[in-house]
């Protein structure tokens, strides 16, 4: 028991402490807002109390703490074959999804066990692409660096570990996930040690590919994007269009007109009576805004800053090239979940429907999130103990 606690104590000396107390403040923020903007469901629907949702989802972020105590105490020189085991096993229940799963809301990425629920392996994606490509340009590093030998073999690789998943995701019909995904392998291979020169001729072939490979996929099927798909696109005045596919946003729209500068006060909300489908998942931000108001609400896009920029930093200090871009993916994969959702709420891009940060229901998304930071955290860690060592 002294060990443990020791343990934790040297752990907790060496971790990025503004960090965790930001992360650790959104997360108890986030249950409290999913207390609220579940309620009226958990009575109606289930029969339960109105912590119905606020249990299930500590017990999901309990998980999580519980995986990222062992995760964060795994020096990452070791990740090489925990992140191919992941890789694998990820991309094959893709797979089996892709062929064998069910539709559930438009997208075929849900798997069910038994007595443990329904839960989304292509958010575990993320988290191993991200591990995954920056052991691939730590170890290609100086290679990749030479103009005078050829590197295609190692681009080829870093382009199906960063992009094979991405793929599947799509053909589930799971545009916002693939999104993200892509969006991670972009700026990270933008951003990677590979010439110029061969990222501009790689773009090319992929843009060559993809038009082949959508053209393809039109002729065997007929389409690209399903019809609604290609109906979120359609996402300009939501409340003129409120029966034919606007209701959500237009709802959202109301949730934060109501609430104004000040809020109509917790707990207060309209739009979670059944105008705002769901308002505990994607649309939470809506309900926030309703209760809290502009002022307090934009409290969280502070904090969602600081955030990002100490992830950030600590890329450009990490005294390893792996710890670099696994600090730079993490912070796309935030970055991003931020923009498609909130930017869907406000009308401004297509909603996507991906969950937000911290505060969203959503067990599988969570402990995907809390593992993606306690990579950063490792990262701190052992450039810390650097500085110490030196």
């Amino acid at each position: 028991m002294k060990g443990i606690i020791r343990t934790i104590r040297k752990t907790y000396r060496d971790m990025d402490k503004t960090l965790f107390w930001s992360t650790i403040a959104m997360f108890v923020f986030g249950l409290l807002s999913i207390v609220s903007a579940s309620s009226r469901e958990a009575v109606v629907r289930y029969g339960s109390t109105l912590y119905h949702y606020f249990f299930r989802q500590l017990i999901m972020m309990s998980a999580g703490f519980v995986l990222s105590f062992f995760i964060i105490n795994v020096n990452s020189k070791k990740y090489k074959s925990y992140a191919l085991i992941g890789f694998i096993g990820v991309n094959l229940l893709l797979i089996y999804l892709w062929l064998y799963g069910t539709a559930h809301k438009g997208a075929q990425n849900w798997l069910y066990i038994p007595f443990l629920g329904s839960f989304q392996p292509s958010e575990f994606a993320k988290p191993v692409i991200i591990v995954c490509l920056s052991l691939l340009f730590d170890q290609f590093y100086k290679n990749l660096r030479n103009p005078k030998i050829k590197h295609w073999d190692m681009i080829g690789t870093i382009l199906v570990v960063g992009l094979f998943s991405a793929v599947i995701v799509f053909l589930q019909k799971d545009l916002g996930t693939m999104m993200i995904i892509v969006a991670i392998f972009g700026v990270m291979f933008m951003a990677s040690p590979i010439l110029r020169s061969e990222k501009i001729k790689t773009i090319g072939l992929l843009l060559i590919v993809g038009t082949i490979g959508a053209l393809g996929m039109y002729a065997i099927k007929g389409y690209i994007l399903t019809d609604a798909q290609l109906s979120r696109f359609n996402f300009f005045n939501p409340c003129t269009r409120y029966e034919t596919g606007g209701y959500q946003v237009c709802n959202g729209f109301i949730a934060l007109n109501d609430g104004g500068l000040f809020g109509l006060g917790i707990g207060k909300s309209k739009q979670k009576y059944s105008y705002i489908s769901e308002p505990h998942t994607d649309s939470i931000f809506a309900i926030i805004g309703e209760e809290l108001g502009f002022f307090r609400s934009s409290l969280v896009f502070g904090i969602y800053i600081l955030i990002l920029y100490r992830i950030l930093k600590l890329s450009s200090n990490a005294n390893t090239i792996r710890g670099k871009y696994i600090c730079l993916g993490v912070a796309v994969y935030l970055f991003m979940h931020i923009f498609l959702n909130l930017g869907g709420i406000l009308g401004i891009i297509p909603l996507t429907g991906v969950p937000l940060p911290f505060l969203s229901y959503g067990g599988s998304f969570t402990i995907s999130f809390i593992i993606s930071l306690t990579l950063v955290q490792r990262v701190a860690i052992e450039t810390n103990r650097q500085k110490i060592t030196v």
